[in-house]
């Protein structure tokens, strides 16, 4: 099994409307797909700074092949719309990891 992160750095004034976003309207649109599984959201407190904070956003799936397919039909788009929402507010990179034990 393989742990997909997304590490999100986040203006602090759009902090908590981004939250709500990854709850209300990321993570259902992600789970219906069904290739990602039991996603949790984290608060990073080890780079903490005055005007932003970090998320972890973490999902489980099967393989990279799995990942992949979800990416190539879901993805991108949702990328694009929460660039949309929150243009340069919110900077992500993603971590693929694999579970050992």
């Amino acid at each position: 099994m393989l742990i997909y992160n997304t590490t999100y750095h986040v203006q602090i004034n759009d902090a908590r409307n981004f939250v709500i976003w990854l709850n209300e309207c990321y993570i259902p649109a992600v789970e219906k797909s069904g290739e990602l599984h039991n996603p949790r959201i984290l608060r990073i407190l080890s780079h903490k700074e005055q005007d932003s904070e970090c998320f972890s956003l973490q999902w489980e799936v099967e393989d990279s092949a799995a990942l992949h397919r979800w990416h190539t039909k879901q993805g991108a788009h949702l990328n694009e719309e929460m660039i949309k929402l929150f243009k340069d507010k919110v900077i992500g990179f993603p971590t693929l990891m694999e579970v050992i034990k």
